[in-house]
This record gives C-alpha cells, sequence and structure tokens, in this order.
C-alpha cells in the first residue's frame, strides 16, 4: 500500500473555530445533522475536536477544514488543513 492511498482515506471535517486560546491549538466545532429513524425530524448535533494549528493562523468565528492525523497529544488528533472563511 503507498503513502498517497493511506492519506486519501484520512477523514477531513468542515467546522468553526470555538476557541483559540491555547499555542497551536484551536477548539472547533463540527456540527452534524441526520433524520431521527423513528420520527422522522432533522437531528441536529455537534462535536467539539481539539485541533493542531502549527502556524497558529486560524481564530476565533473562522471556517476551517481539519483533516484526521497521528496523535499529537492526549486529545489532539486532528490538523488544520486550510482557513476557508475568515471571522467578520
Amino acid at each position: 500500500m503507498t503513502e498517497n492511498s493511506e492519506r486519501a482515506r484520512r477523514k477531513t471535517r468542515v467546522g468553526v473555530v470555538i476557541s483559540d486560546a491555547r499555542d497551536k491549538t484551536i477548539t472547533v466545532e463540527v456540527p452534524a445533522s441526520f433524520g431521527h429513524p423513528r420520527y422522522d425530524k432533522v437531528v441536529r448535533r455537534s462535536t467539539k475536536l481539539h485541533v493542531h494549528d502549527e502556524a497558529n493562523d486560524a481564530k476565533t468565528g473562522d471556517r476551517v477544514r481539519i483533516m484526521e492525523t497521528r496523535p499529537i497529544s492526549k486529545q489532539k488528533r486532528w490538523r488544520v488543513v486550510e482557513v476557508l472563511e475568515r471571522a467578520r
């Protein structure tokens, strides 16, 4: 198995930065919505992920694309790929 096929299978998510207080780490809220199997209502959930931001580039309110990566610390398993939209 080549490295490119391994890298292509990594999960990517898009979310909003809700905290940038730590050095090289941001907290990103990733929303998810799905139809409830019994009640046919749309259920909205969100997950908070700790993300590695090497350049300290992302600020609170920015939309970012993140990618799954090797464990960087106890909680960090994701890293910033790009900042999609800056906060106003």
